[in-house]
């Protein structure tokens, strides 16, 4: 198969933006289309999607991506937020508006079950520790808030269940997607221990079936070829959901690789052999698609929001003029310092905290704009060590990719503060890039994913760590801990301003 042959379209559908990539048989992207999604805030810190909406956007991007490749398509492989709750009704049909994963409603109830030890006695079950934006949290709440809206209920998939359920009439979960909150890690398998830990055991019927080997792989209905301008014998296949995806798309398949994804989350994974569920409680373990590889997932709710954030309180214009300046201050910005946690919805990863809330510290008359830039983005790196510290072993290689992996300051400072070295590959679309590496497999184009990523995935920029930098890194990580550790006996009464 060449450029000149049938290709591969790989959805990508993310929170905000809806991908669609077109591959040739050497796993080089051909054509990239894109709609935009809207995230919906009805109150405070919650957020939601117009289920229908995100539909809409998936065939819009497909129909365009099939219309500008001209030629045959071979399979659809999907991939998409994970996590939050997409309620279907016996119909199929949305039930509600889709509850995101940053949707912050559950707080309350993820702060009770911390204080009862559900969280820990369920993280010894499935080696994730629940967070406001997992679906447990999400229907423990609507059970108390809208019960009308379960009882109407017939499945809680996530976002890649129910496109999945659009192209193929399939109703189900993939299991990255089920590992957190539902499934006994160890077993790969529902768990009624879970539930009832949760208070969910009268709804369990909400679970859908778990779609693991060749139940991933179905061909588009009818009405969906119609609206997508293809075949409807053309197989779907449904990839793990994106963080996963990511990382496979980087060409991490074996253990001891970790990736980061510099995005709206920074999440920073690791590929393991086997389960901790003896540890810390903190991020999530999920299952990898493949015997005796899970994937020790830490997505943070600092990301690249705080980027943007920062961008407008300057009056800049994009990331690149902010990396701009920072590139102006000296490594440490002199001793400003920067606590990232900027979300509404506090921190959930490496560890939990629904009030946690940024800092600056050290300020002095002498610090400018380019200060603030470079503390923001050390910060940020701050933070990807504490995810990499969190997960067992060292890795030997961080694959960086996300819109923030453009940045070749940044990265440098990723690899400098982490004290490993940092590769990025050639692809733009990596997590549709995964979907496709895992898609081929599936189908028999590769025996397995590693031969898969060996293939399709080439690195195209390496940086490794200074050296003469490291004693200088390794304080300013300690102060960096230090102050967090303070600032955290006072968030909640930060959060309390009435």
């Amino acid at each position: 198969m060449t450029w000149d042959g049938p290709v591969a379209v790989c959805v990508d559908a993310g929170t905000t933006v809806i991908k669609a990539v077109v591959f040739d048989s050497e796993g080089r992207e051909r054509v990239v289309t894109r709609r935009d999604t809207a995230v919906h805030h009805p109150r405070g810190n919650r957020a939601e999607q117009d289920m229908d909406e995100v539909w809409d956007a998936v065939v819009a991007t497909v129909r365009e991506a099939v219309a500008r490749a001209g030629r045959p398509v071979r399979f659809l492989a999907l991939t998409a937020q994970g996590d939050g709750a997409w309620l279907v009704g016996p119909d199929h049909r949305p039930v509600r508006p889709a509850v995101l994963w940053n949707d912050g409603r559950a707080a309350d109830i993820v702060r009770r079950w911390a204080e009862d030890g559900v969280l820990e006695r369920a993280f010894r079950v499935n080696a994730s520790l629940t967070n406001a934006g997992l679906p447990n949290a999400v229907l423990r709440h609507l059970a108390e808030e809208e019960p009308e809206t379960l009882d109407a209920a017939h499945s809680v998939l996530t976002c890649g269940g129910w496109l999945f359920l659009r192209l193929t009439g399939v109703l189900g979960l993939e299991p990255s997607e089920a590992s957190a909150p539902w499934l006994d890690i160890r077993a790969g398998a529902y768990t009624d221990t879970l539930l009832d830990a949760y208070g969910l055991t009268e709804h369990r019927r909400l679970l859908p079936p778990l779609l693991t080997g060749e139940r991933q792989i179905a061909e588009l209905t009818g009405e969906a070829a119609e609206a997508l301008g293809l075949p409807p014998t053309t197989p779907v296949v449904l990839a793990p959901y994106d963080i996963v995806s990511t990382a496979l798309g980087v060409g991490t398949t074996e253990p001891g690789r970790a990736t980061c994804v510099l995005g709206t989350t920074l999440c920073t994974e690791t590929l393991v052999d086997a389960p901790d569920t003896d540890g810390q409680p903190g991020g999530l373990t999920l299952d990898f698609g493949v015997p005796g590889r899970l994937m020790r997932a830490f997505p943070t709710l600092a990301g690249t929001g705080v980027l943007d954030w920062l961008v407008a309180l300057l009056g800049l214009h994009d990331h690149t003029e902010l990396t701009a300046l920072a590139a102006r201050a000296a490594p440490g910005a002199e001793g400003l310092r920067v606590l990232p946690y900027l979300s509404p919805a506090g921190e959930r990863a490496p560890f939990l905290d629904p009030a946690a809330s940024g800092l600056v510290t050290g300020a002095l008359l002498s610090h400018g704009r380019e200060h603030l830039a470079r503390a923001v983005l050390e910060g940020l790196a701050h933070v990807i060590r504490d995810c990499l510290d969190a997960a067992p072993g060292r890795p030997v290689e961080l694959g960086l990719c996300g819109g923030g992996a453009a940045s070749d300051l940044w990265c440098q400072l990723i690899a400098d503060i982490t004290g490993v070295p940092a590769v990025r590959t050639e692809d733009t679309q990596v997590g549709a890039k995964g979907a496709l590496l895992f898609a081929g497999t599936a189908l028999g184009d590769h025996p397995d994913l590693t031969a898969a990523a060996r293939a399709l995935v080439r690195p195209s920029a390496r940086c490794e760590p200074d050296p003469d930098m490291r004693a200088f890194h390794d304080a300013e990580h300690a102060e960096f801990l230090a102050t967090r550790a303070l600032a955290a006996t006072r968030w909640a009464g930060w959060r309390d301003h009435g």
